[in-house]
């Protein structure tokens, strides 16, 4: 499996990727010829080698002649089609065009067809965002994962005045994404690098286990003081067995609710969507014994499952963190064994080894049907798939 990571500590706009994906081996020859086909006035990528805080890194401006356009999302959406880009080039640049139109609409309280994209309708913007979408499909990747993104803090001046950072429609389109701190006071994140995150990655997290391949680094117009003002971009290979993605964990001590009311809380967390919850004895102030409950979440559950364990518990806070997983790639399977059939899972591991995981619930029915103990029924499985060579899924 082919994995792209943005380590995005100085933040991500689009003139920044599109020199780190330039900078990592992707033709710049072939993003021009797509852009060319879009019939923008005379514009053309420029990249030149730089300096940040020691480190070099490319970077890459749009020039073109001066316009004062400010363009409708179906105006650039006509752009895109009647331009040469492939099919999955052109779907993904009118895809963050629409998350950008979507937080723009959101924030100024109008429609998404009716906001105007002003920044971001410019020539340079569009050329960021279509060349990012044209760069990221020759790239190649099958899995993109990314940092979480500082934004800085500050101000910024806009088409509609200064706003505070994130700006709004940057804070809109981050909505769900983990963000860094940062003390660094500058806009890190643009409106178009959030959109190009927001729409292309598949988990946020740390870098995950991986054969580096390439690496490349697209520097920020800006020099910051404290730090390199650069994205830099890791590319390689991971086992194909196994696949990754995010998740969060809340927890919560309670130190003054009885056992039937952690067993209530932790089932319905369960059937809530939880990936998972436990619970752990620990030792709270004043030798109070307590125990945590730990939760882990799919991002789109959190709120629900944090309003369960606020309702239930009646505590005061919840701790909440990203949590990156590396998974096994699994399938269903099942065995016969002199019992009946059980359930099961595969599992593959990456030595290219493969193994199997009976199902609890199959057996336990069948260990009520049978009346056989369950170690009994678990055992019958383990050994009826050891004996079957020629198993789906067996090396």
């Amino acid at each position: 499996m082919k994995i792209a990571y943005l380590d995005c500590l100085s933040g991500i706009s689009g003139d920044m990727l599109l020199g780190a994906l330039v900078d990592a081996g992707v033709d710049l020859a072939a993003i021009q010829a797509g852009l060319d086909s879009l019939g923008l006035p005379s514009c053309r990528l420029q990249v030149t080698e730089v300096k940040k805080k020691g480190f070099r890194a490319a970077n890459l401006t749009v020039e073109h002649e001066p316009e004062h356009a400010h363009r409708h999302l179906h105006h650039i959406a006509d752009m895109i089609d009647r331009g040469t880009l492939t099919a999955a080039q052109k779907d993904l640049a009118k895809r963050i065009f629409t998350r950008l139109g979507e937080a723009e609409a959101k924030v100024h309280g109008t429609t998404i067809r009716k906001v105007h994209f002003h920044e971001v309708g410019a020539v340079d913007s569009i050329a960021d965002i279509v060349g990012a979408a044209i760069g990221l499909d020759l790239l190649g990747v099958d899995r993109i994962v990314c940092s979480p993104i500082p934004t800085g803090r500050g101000a910024v001046t806009i088409a509609h005045g200064r706003v505070s950072i994130p700006a709004p429609a940057t804070a809109e389109i981050l909505r769900g994404i983990p963000l860094a701190h940062s003390d660094v006071v500058a806009e890190l994140t643009t409106p178009t690098g959030a959109a190009i995150v927001a729409t292309v990655v598949d988990e946020f997290g740390p870098l995950p286990a991986m054969t580096i391949t390439a690496i490349g680094y697209g520097a920020g117009d800006r020099d910051l003081e404290e730090q390199a003002n650069m994205l830099r971009l890791l590319v390689g290979e991971a086992d194909e067995r196994s696949v990754g993605d995010q998740a969060w964990m809340l927890e919560t001590n309670l130190d003054d609710i009885s056992g039937e009311v952690i067993a209530h809380t932790t089932t319905l967390l369960a059937e809530a969507g939880a990936l998972d919850v436990y619970t752990t004895a620990i030792q709270m102030k004043k030798n109070r014994p307590a125990v945590k409950i730990s939760v882990l979440a799919p991002p789109e559950f959190i709120k629900k499952l944090e309003k369960i364990l606020f309702r239930e518990t009646g505590t005061l806070g919840v701790r909440r963190w990203p949590v990156s997983r590396h998974k096994l790639e699994r399938r269903q399977h099942t065995v016969q064994t002199p019992f009946g059939a059980v359930e099961g899972k595969l599992a593959f591991l990456g030595d290219g080894g493969v193994s199997f995981s009976p199902e609890f619930e199959s057996c336990r029915r069948l260990a009520t049907e049978k009346n056989a103990p369950l170690k009994d029924i678990y055992d019958a499985a383990r050994n009826a798939w050891s004996n079957q060579p020629d198993a789906e899924g067996k090396p």
